[in-house]
C-alpha cells in the first residue's frame, strides 16, 4: 500500500509545491543582487528600529516577500514578449516558479492527501486491482467499513455559486488595483502639468536668472517630495522607511527633509511645502490658482488611495469564499471516485483533484494578491520618473529652442492685484 501511496506523480508535485513555500525569494528572481544606495546624511533609523525591521523581514512568508518583484513597468520589448506565440509553453514551464502557486501549496497538498486517502480507504474497504490486472477484495471488506463516495450532483449544482463568488472576488480585486493605478496615473500626469505651468508662467521680468532657477528647482523638488511621501505612506514601514529618509536627505534641504519626516501625516506636509513653492513664483494670481487645482487632484488621489489601503473587501465575504472553496475541494475526491473507475484503482482522480485545486485555489490567491494593490505597483519607478521629468521641465528656458515668448502686458494687469474696469 505504501507503494501505491507514492505512485502518484501529482501527490509528489503537491508535496514539492508545499515545500517550495518555505523557499528563498532568490529563486523567484535569479541573480538579483542588492541595490547599492549612496551614502547620505543622517542615519534614517535607530539601531533598535533596524533590528526590529530585520526581525520582521525574517518572518515574512515567501508570497509576501515576492510581491516586490511583481512591480513591472512594460516597454515595447516587454509587449513583444508578452504577445509571443511561445507564451503558453513558457507559462506552463514556469509553473513551479510561480509565487501564486507556491502560496497555495499547502492547501493543494491537503486536498491531494484527502484524495489519496479516499483511494486507499476504498481499496481496503472494497476491492483493488494488482499490477497484473487481477481484482482482489480489500482487507477490510465486510468489516462494516463502507466505500466512501458521493454523487456528483451536489457539486454540479453548487459549482455555479462557487464560480459567481470567485468571479465577484477577482473582479472587485482588479477594480481596486485599477483604481490605485489610475490614481498614480493622475499623479504622473498632473505633476508634469504642474511643473510645465510653473516653468512657462514664470515671469522673468520680476527676478534674476539665478532666482528663477532656484524657484523652479524648489517647485520640482517639492513636487517630487509629495509623490515620494505618498509612496512611503502607502508602503510598509519595514520595506521603505530607510530608503525614504535617505532619498529625502539626498534631494531636499535638511530642514525641509526633517520637517516632512517628523510630520504625523507626511504627504500633507509635502503638499503644504508644494503650496508654498507655488506661492513664491512670480506670476499672476489666476495662473497660481490654475496650478493649485493640481494640488486638489493630488489630495483626492491620496484620499482615494488611503481608502483602498484601509478598507479591504469585507472580511466576512473573503472568509466565506475561502471556506466554501476549501470545503468544496475537500469533498470533491469523494465524488470523483466513481467517475474514474476505468483507471487503475481510480488513481487518476488524484492528479485531477490536485490540478483542479491548484487552479481554483490560484484564482482565489490572485484576488487576494490584487486586493491590496500598492505593494505590487511600481510606485518607486513612478516617483523616480516624476522626479526626472520635473527636473527636465524646469531646466527648459525661453528661447532655448529658437522660439521666444513675447510679453503680453495687456493680458496681465498685475501679479498679485485684482484688475477692475473703470466705470464710465
Amino acid at each position: 500500500m505504501a507503494r501505491l501511496f507514492f505512485s502518484s506523480p501529482s501527490l509528489l508535485l503537491a508535496v514539492a509545491a508545499a515545500a517550495a513555500t518555505t523557499g528563498s525569494v532568490s529563486a523567484f528572481v535569479p541573480s538579483a543582487g542588492k541595490t547599492k544606495t549612496a551614502a547620505v546624511a543622517p542615519s534614517p533609523l535607530s539601531e533598535a528600529t533596524q533590528l526590529f525591521a530585520s526581525d520582521i523581514n525574517s518572518d515574512i512568508p515567501y508570497g509576501e516577500e515576492s510581491r516586490k518583484y511583481r512591480r513591472t513597468v512594460y516597454s515595447h520589448d516587454d509587449w513583444v514578449k508578452h504577445r509571443s506565440p511561445d507564451r503558453f509553453f513558457n507559462n506552463i514551464l514556469s509553473t513551479t516558479k510561480s509565487g501564486i502557486y507556491k502560496n497555495v501549496g499547502r492547501e493543494v497538498l491537503a486536498v491531494t492527501l484527502i484524495a489519496t486517502l479516499v483511494m486507499l480507504w476504498n481499496m481496503l474497504s472494497g476491492e483493488y486491482t494488482d499490477l497484473t490486472g487481477a481484482v482482489h477484495p480489500g482487507i477490510l471488506r465486510g468489516q462494516y467499513t463502507p466505500v466512501l463516495s458521493l454523487p456528483m450532483n451536489p457539486f454540479t449544482l453548487s459549482s455555479s455559486f462557487l464560480g459567481l463568488l470567485l468571479v465577484f472576488r477577482t473582479n472587485k480585486a482588479y477594480q481596486r488595483w485599477d483604481e490605485a493605478r489610475k490614481n498614480w496615473g493622475m499623479n504622473i500626469n498632473h505633476t508634469r502639468d504642474l511643473v510645465r505651468m510653473g516653468t512657462s508662467f514664470y515671469d522673468d521680468s520680476q527676478s534674476s536668472p539665478e532666482q528663477r532657477e532656484a524657484d523652479l528647482d524648489r517647485l520640482s523638488k517639492c513636487t517630487w517630495a509629495f509623490v515620494r511621501s505618498m509612496k512611503r505612506h502607502l508602503s510598509p514601514e519595514w520595506e521603505d522607511e530607510e530608503d525614504f529618509k535617505a532619498e529625502l536627505y539626498q534631494r531636499l534641504d535638511p530642514e525641509q527633509a526633517q520637517a516632512i519626516i517628523d510630520a504625523a501625516h507626511r504627504p500633507n506636509r509635502a503638499l503644504y511645502d508644494l503650496s508654498l513653492a507655488i506661492e513664491q513664483l512670480p506670476m499672476h494670481f489666476i495662473r497660481k490658482d490654475e496650478m493649485h487645482k493640481a494640488l486638489t487632484i493630488f489630495e483626492d488621489n491620496l484620499g482615494s488611495s488611503e481608502r483602498l489601503l484601509t478598507s479591504p473587501v469585507p472580511i466576512f465575504y473573503n472568509r466565506h469564499v475561502a471556506r466554501f472553496l476549501f470545503v468544496w475541494l475537500s469533498f470533491l475526491p469523494f465524488a470523483l471516485f466513481d467517475p474514474f473507475k476505468e483507471s487503475w484503482n481510480h488513481v487518476m482522480m488524484i492528479p485531477t483533484t490536485a490540478i483542479l485545486s491548484l487552479f481554483m485555489f490560484g484564482i482565489e490567491e490572485l484576488a487576494t494578491q490584487m486586493e491590496e494593490p500598492f505593494t505590487i505597483l511600481p510606485m518607486q519607478a513612478f516617483c523616480d520618473k516624476i522626479g526626472n521629468w520635473c527636473n527636465e521641465i524646469v531646466s527648459w528656458k525661453d528661447g532655448d529652442n529658437g522660439i521666444y515668448n513675447k510679453p503680453q502686458n495687456h493680458m496681465a494687469p498685475g501679479h498679485n492685484s485684482v484688475y477692475f474696469e473703470a466705470e464710465p
